[in-house]
């Protein structure tokens, strides 16, 4: 770089004594011509007057001339070791960047150590309970299951003292004997087989123990009433109420299996023996593909000795068992399929003569169910429509053995403005939504009389839809698939 005169007397005040050795300051500013000016090695080294010590400094050469003004002027090369600001600036800033990033982790390594206590904090006080649990000679399974035994037994006393002392008809009373009876059996099987499963237990206990102390605060208000009609017999005047639903359980395939059938087999040579038999469709809502196959009501709650079989034809949700035979619609078709439950083979086909399907006229919120077959104390029903019918539901009675077609009766009522419809003693019921929880059934047509009506029968569901009711004459329940869930409900008759 260039300096001029000022920097360079600055720079030989600094040398201090050494000065002496450029001469007269004088001659610099008036001295000798630019050609004469002296080159001076500040890289070697120099002494200041003469005496035996010297001053050594390190610079680059530099040289000096004279303008035309007369005014000196020098260059001088600073050496490479010029102190770096630059690079100290970067470092710097490095530095500031590299501990925020430090500070930063070092928050996240504290909160990582407190998360580890607290967790080790949870472990121990689990290891204590376990082995607490361990040392105990009585599990707490075990006592929760003596006290629901006792609880049942209390239940068994009540509802001995009630039927002593019940007015009228103990329809209501016998039925709630029989699910305290079943639900003796499950607790010992349920002890047995799972010792944690008891809180579905406990809430049909506390259920049950609703309905006992109901019945019994009304026991003396209940008039005389005509009892109920034999099972299998036809000796009343209809359908006139029903009861709430009993929530049997879900189906055995899970929540996703909305769509499907349930019920019980009947045979007019033995009534009690039926099974109990399962068809949830696929996920789609058509295929009827597996189905199972129990010989119990408790086998079914326990999904135990289970018969489980594959068909690949089956479709809707309208499947119906008649002495110890499936009837399904036959996939895409308007033909009806007869199979044996004994060897899962298709004993008998036969189109349906004119019958719409394939979602043509299928039931409010239910598809694929264009033919519903039905089973009542007189034989096989299939409830349909046709394109004759404009839709309007046409009742056929068919010959269990060869699928032909016996007797055909028409109603006025529209099918797929009704939720579905089942078959009693040779009369179609029809339901109908009311809301999410109540359907109504609404309609009747008597094959007998040819008489057709509207009726006004509330009946509860757990869910929003209704996919089958299955009538069984000998129980005289309905067997309903209710979006995953098996409810059957009690028929009262007039």
């Amino acid at each position: 770089m260039s300096l001029r005169l000022p920097f360079l007397l600055a720079l030989l005040f600094l040398l201090g004594p050494a000065a002496g050795a450029w001469g007269d300051l004088g001659t610099l500013a008036s001295g000798p011509s630019p050609s004469s000016f002296p080159t001076y090695d500040f890289g070697s080294s120099f002494t200041s007057g003469s005496g035996p010590s010297s001053v050594s400094q390190s610079f680059s050469n530099f040289t000096g001339s004279k303008d035309d003004s007369g005014t000196c002027q020098c260059s001088v090369i600073l050496p490479d070791t010029t102190f770096p600001v630059e690079r100290v600036e970067r470092l710097e800033y490095t530095a500031n960047i590299l501990s925020e990033k430090f500070k930063t982790e070092l928050s996240k390594v504290k909160e990582y150590v407190h998360l580890i206590s607290v967790y080790e904090e949870k472990l121990i006080n689990l290891t204590v309970r376990v082995e607490i649990m361990e040392k105990d000679t009585i599990s707490y399974t075990e006592l929760d299951f003596e006290l629901i035994k006792i609880e049942v037994k209390e239940m068994q006393k009540l509802i001995i003292r009630l039927k002593e002392s019940f007015v009228g008809s103990s329809e209501i009373v016998d039925q709630l004997e029989v699910e305290i009876r079943n639900l003796t059996l499950v607790v010992e099987k349920l002890e047995t087989l799972d010792k944690n499963n008891v809180l579905a237990i406990r809430r049909e206990i506390v259920a049950l123990k609703t309905r006992l102390k109901e019945c019994e605060a009304s026991k003396e208000s209940v008039p005389a009433t005509v009892p109920p009609p034999a099972p299998g017999s036809c000796s009343h005047g209809g359908v006139v109420n029903i009861s709430r639903p009993a929530i049997v359980q879900l189906n055995w395939r899970g929540f996703s299996y909305k769509y499907g059938a349930w019920g019980r087999d009947y045979s007019p040579e033995n009534p009690e023996k039926g099974l109990y038999w399962v068809a949830p469709l696929n996920t789609d809502g058509k295929l009827l593909e597996y189905y199972r196959l129990y010989n119990t009501l408790e086998d079914l709650l326990l999904y135990t000795y289970a018969q489980q079989y594959q068909i690949a034809y089956g479709q809707g949700s309208g499947t119906a068992v008649y002495k110890n035979n499936m009837y399904v619609n036959w996939y895409n078709t308007r033909n009806i399929a007869k199979v044996n439950l004994t060897t899962n083979k298709v004993a008998v086909t036969r189109t349906l003569p004119d019958a719409a399907y394939n979602n043509r006229f299928s039931y409010a919120n239910v598809n694929w169910q264009d033919i519903d077959l039905a089973v009542d104390e007189n034989g096989l029903w299939v409830i349909y429509a046709t394109e004759a019918s404009t839709g309007n539901m046409v009742i056929s009675k068919l010959n269990e053995t060869s699928l032909v077609v016996l007797n055909t009766w028409h109603t006025k009522q529209y099918k797929p403005s009704v939720s579905n419809a089942f078959m009693v003693c040779g009369v179609l019921y029809a339901t109908r939504t009311v809301n999410t929880k109540t359907e109504e059934i609404f309609y009747y047509y008597d094959t007998n009389t040819g008489k057709e009506g509207t009726l006004d029968i509330t009946m509860h569901k757990m869910q929003e839809k209704v996919q089958s009711i299955n009538y069984h004459p000998f129980d005289q329940k309905l067997f309903v698939y209710n979006d995953g869930y098996l409810l059957n409900y009690d028929v009262f008759f007039k």
